[in-house]
């Protein structure tokens, strides 16, 4: 709870107190009435008003409209103070009643708070500073296949962050959460999106408008996937923290199968539900059919990208983007995409799947790039043979894809289980909600893991830097284990 809700609860448990116990003066009342309005504009200004706070805005409105009431009545006759204390004093069992329920009130707002707190974003550890900017791509060569319109083209958004130097980011006003995030987590958790309204109030380390630093003449690209009903926004410390050292990292959004998708021109595509179907296989089929789309939106951006170094009609990337060091990851659905954008293009030099599943070519087909695989520790207990209750993440096919994934590549693989871990663990919900979702960790640890490993890897295999996190565990993270089986080093040469 920030300062500024502390004061405007405390203001309106003083105000009730006022009200029941204290004679009703005509200065008093202008006076708490003053400090009522004064809170609450310190706090909507300031803090920026926010659902979870819902039931102190709730008792402000009531206490307002009592002391508007009590202040008119005070004007109308100077009588009215004895006349109240005789004829229409309340009694304590009321004024009891009263100020349970606005302690009550007030409780609940310290409890909805408390479990979804104003967080502060972890600062990126590298030496630069960040900017953005957002693009809409319409791929001509395709087909969007969800409208009912024909001749209709796959159009994506996409965000790019790029290394700022540090000078040329101060002063700049820093970039806020985007909305599209509330819209992900309902999609995701099933809670009102209205809850995560407040999010657009929560700093990033974002700036726009600032140039590109020329620190170095190019900087390696990775393109990030998110899962699916989520935002390309879902995982911004890892974003963060990929950028801070040296990397470009471009998000996309992928109509229908993203969360809601909002286009420059107003337009937006919600997120579409699978259909139900009967069976296993063909819930597998359609899966293939879906990530095969997303892997094509993988290699439209590097594509685009890749004019883009040629000749940027933003003027910003041209000849920074070092095309000969590209990696992808992906969380969940992005992981799928991820390790088929593998198999089917050898322009993608490295990727990391954070618990995405293998549908398509990458089942069947040796990998011949590095592969990191992250699982929670959640899931990876729900798929043992004696496990009682199994993860909805993964289908039937899962293990036998993994294995053959794993064990068939042609070059470095690890594979690498988090204790504590859920599925939404590699996303940044630990930090919008740590009681709920930050298991046996603080949130600021969570987060750390996952940038933590994926700075390492692409490290290691986009840059050629030895890491330690790559070569067994370490006691910074305890939580995290190599699977002997599949972490495997095949290309000695990287060594």
């Amino acid at each position: 709870m920030r300062i500024l809700e502390w004061m405007l609860v405390l203001v309106t448990v003083a105000v009730t107190v006022c009200i029941l116990l204290f004679p009703k003066r005509r200065a008093m009342t202008i006076g708490i009435l003053s400090a009522l309005v004064l809170a609450v504009l310190l706090h909507g200004l300031i803090n920026s008003f926010r659902v979870q706070m819902a039931p102190t805005y709730m008792v402000g409105l009531v206490l307002f409209i009592t002391l508007i009431i009590q202040l008119m009545k005070l004007y109308r006759s100077d009588r009215y103070v004895q006349s109240t204390q005789k004829h229409n004093r309340r009694s304590w069992i009321k004024k009891t009643l009263v100020s349970i329920l606005v302690l009550a009130f007030s409780v609940g707002s310290f409890i909805l708070t408390w479990l979804l707190p104003a967080f502060t974003m972890p600062e990126p550890t590298g030496t630069f500073a960040i900017g953005t900017f957002s693009q809409h791509l319409v791929d001509e060569s395709r087909e969007e296949t969800k409208t009912p319109e024909a001749g209709d083209k796959r159009e994506l958004m996409i965000n790019v962050w790029y290394p700022v130097d540090q000078e040329a980011a101060q002063g700049l006003p820093l970039e806020h959460y985007p909305s599209e995030l509330g819209e992900a987590i309902s999609l995701v958790f099933g809670i009102p999106s209205q809850v995560f309204s407040y999010l657009d109030t929560i700093p990033t380390h974002v700036v726009k408008g600032a140039g590109m630093s020329a620190t170095q003449s190019k900087y390696p690209v990775l393109l990030f996937s998110p899962g699916i009903r989520s935002a390309r926004f879902q995982s911004m410390t890892m974003i963060e923290e990929l950028v801070s050292h040296g990397y470009i990292v471009v998000g996309i959004d992928h109509p229908y199968t993203s969360a809601r998708v909002t286009f420059p021109d107003g337009r937006a595509v919600p997120y579409e539900a699978d259909p139900d179907f009967a069976t296993s296989e063909e819930l597998y089929q359609y899966n293939v059919e879906g990530i095969g789309i997303r892997a094509a939106d993988a290699r439209f951006v590097l594509d685009t990208l890749t004019q883009w170094n040629s000749h940027d009609p933003n003027q910003l990337l041209e000849g920074k983007l070092d095309l000969a060091h590209v990696g992808i990851v992906g969380h969940s659905y992005g992981g799928a995409t991820t390790a088929e954008a593998l198999a089917q293009d050898e322009r993608f030099q490295a990727g990391l799947s954070l618990e995405g599943g293998f549908w398509g070519t990458v089942s069947t087909k040796a990998l011949k790039q590095p592969f990191m695989y992250i699982m929670s520790g959640g899931t990876a207990k729900s798929l043992e043979p004696d496990a009682t209750a199994k993860d909805k993440v993964f289908y039937p096919e899962f293990e036998p894809d993994l294995d053959r994934v794993m064990t068939s590549s042609l070059n470095d693989t690890y594979y690498l289980t988090v204790e504590n871990f859920f599925h939404q663990s590699f996303t940044d919900i630990s930090l919008i909600s740590p009681k709920m979702f930050a298991r046996g960790m603080t949130p600021e640890h969570n987060v750390d893991i996952t940038r933590s490993y994926a700075l390492a890897f692409f490290d290691r295999y986009l840059k050629g830097e030895e890491q330690p996190l790559l070569q067994g565990s370490l006691a910074k993270f305890p939580e995290a284990t190599y699977d002997a089986q599949y972490t495997k080093i095949r290309n000695e040469q990287a060594q």
